[in-house]
Parts: C-alpha cells; structure tokens; sequence
C-alpha cells in the first residue's frame, strides 16, 4: 500500500483514571457477552455470530479509516467478503486432520475471502493505494474471523478459544498496566508513544499466566510448558497486533478507528491484538492436532 496522508507523532499522554474506569465498565459489558459465545453456547453459531457482527463493525471503521469516497460501498463489499466466508467455515468438519464429508468448507471459505478481496479493490474508486486500502481490509479481517469459527469447532474448541480470549486480554492489560505504573524506556515511539518496554515484558508475564491458568483448570491435550510457551507467543502476537494497528492508523491518519467502545475508541482498538493472536493460537492448535493425529 502506498504512503497516505500520515499523521504526525503523537505526544505520550498521562495515566488517566477515568479512562482506566470506562475500560472496566466496557470490560463488563462486552467479556460476559464473549464467554457466552466461546463456553456456554454449544453449537458454534455464538462465535459465527459473534465474527459475522465484528466483521459488519470492521468493515465500516476500515472503510472510514482507507476511504475518502464510496464509503458505504467499500463497507458493504468488506462486510460480505468477510461474512459469506466465516459463515462457509462453520459448516462441515472443522478438523482438517480427519476430514469429512464438508471438509471443503474451510478451503472454501479461504477461497471466498479472496474473491472478496478482489471485489473490495473494484469497488474503491479513486487512487491506486485507495484500492489496495480496500483489499486490504479484508486479507486483515477475513482470515482471523475464519481462523475464530474453526478453532471454536475443532475437539476442545471452547477450552482452545477461551485460552486465545483470556491470553489476549491478559496480555492486552498486563501491558497498560505495568506500562503506566512503571514507565521507563518506549517500546516504539515513532508509532505509539505510550508503549513502554515494562508494558511489554508485563503483557508477555500476564499473558503467559492465562494461559497456564486456563490450562489448569481445563483437561487440555498441553504440557504445562506448551500451555506457558503458548501464552508468550499469543501475548507476543497480541502486542505486535496492537503496534499494527498503530502503524495503520498513522499511515491514515486518525487517533482511533472508531468511538464505538468507551475507553478503548472502536471495536479495531478493542481487538487489533486478538486479530493477530489468533493466527497464532490456530496455527498451534493445528501442530497439537498433527501431533495427536501420528
């Protein structure tokens, strides 16, 4: 993607109680909701559902982040480009280790969002890089949406995806925390001038503790050592996912990509981390699978 209007660096700014307040209220609203998708509904349409309406809210705050004309155009083309593939990838056998009658789903479902992709850069009139943005949006939502519905089918789905969720918001606060109590040396000031390196190793250590966590309380096919190792690198995917998002939004120059949520700004600022984390987590959960399957 081309160079579009960047935005200038921004000044690192205070510890704000009241904004620490709106996440925990936020926190409260949007984490029951979730565990009711992952744990207690049983059927897998929770998550779908879950994607198919974080999908429609990406797509519009993409749209309006990338795109200065044909908004709601690029917002529908990204939306459906996202959806029709997610919901694809819930029918048939999740497990591609034993395949099954609908294993086509998945393929298929990888195969949709990139038409999709293809479709979103037509529907983006205007400059060459404002295409590629459009493209873009969906390569950067449509595969962790599918990767979400297929770790959430797979045998110990819900004990697998309640870990990606408990390691990523661990992470996601473990950082903020130790970051603004302790402060020290920035991570990377060019593109987020509040990350710090305490923030970082504080969300690897409490991702890490997730993940063990989770471990412990579920009879999951891990050793403690791969439950601990699997926190590291979902906590590491979660951080890299939230300096992304950082680069993003400088490159289009906006503070946040929506004010959706109170406390975090849009629902992109929410999971930048988790989009990125569970590519990850999905990845393992296939090496588990191939282990157990020989």
């Amino acid at each position: 993607m081309a160079e579009a209007r960047p935005m200038p660096t921004p000044p690192a700014k205070p510890f704000n109680w009241k904004n620490l307040g709106a996440r925990v209220a936020s926190g409260f609203v949007l984490v029951p909701a979730v565990l009711f998708c992952i744990w207690w509904e049983r059927t897998g349409w929770g998550v779908v559902a879950m994607a198919s309406i974080a999908a429609c809210v990406l797509a519009y705050e993409w749209a309006v982040m990338s795109t200065d004309h044909g908004r709601k155009r690029v917002m529908t083309v990204i939306a459906l480009a996202v959806v029709i593939p997610v919901v694809a990838a819930h029918f048939g056998n999740h497990d591609p280790i034993t395949g099954g009658r609908d294993a086509w789903a998945l393929p298929a479902a990888w195969g949709l969002a990139a038409l999709g992709a293809a479709i979103a850069a037509l529907a983006a009139k205007g400059a060459r890089e404002r295409r590629a943005d459009a493209a873009y949006g969906v390569i950067y939502i449509a595969p962790p949406c599918i990767a979400l519905v297929w770790l959430r089918g797979t045998n110990e789905g819900p004990h697998w995806t309640l870990l990606l969720f408990m390691t990523t918001w661990f992470a996601d606060t473990g950082a903020y925390a130790f970051g603004n109590i302790l402060k020290g040396p920035k991570l990377w000031p060019r593109f987020s001038p509040n990350k710090t390196w305490a923030g970082f190793f504080g969300g690897l250590l409490c991702g890490a503790i997730a993940a063990v966590t989770v471990w412990g309380l579920n009879d999951m096919t891990l050793s403690f050592g791969a439950a601990a190792l699997m926190g590291l690198l979902g906590a590491l995917a979660t951080m890299a996912g939230d300096l992304w998002e950082s680069v993003l939004k400088r490159r289009f120059g906006v503070k946040d990509s929506g004010d959706l949520i109170p406390g975090h700004g849009g629902l992109l600022d929410r999971v930048d981390g988790l989009l990125f984390a569970v590519i990850v987590v999905c990845a393992a959960r296939l090496i588990v699978l191939v282990g157990w399957a020989r």
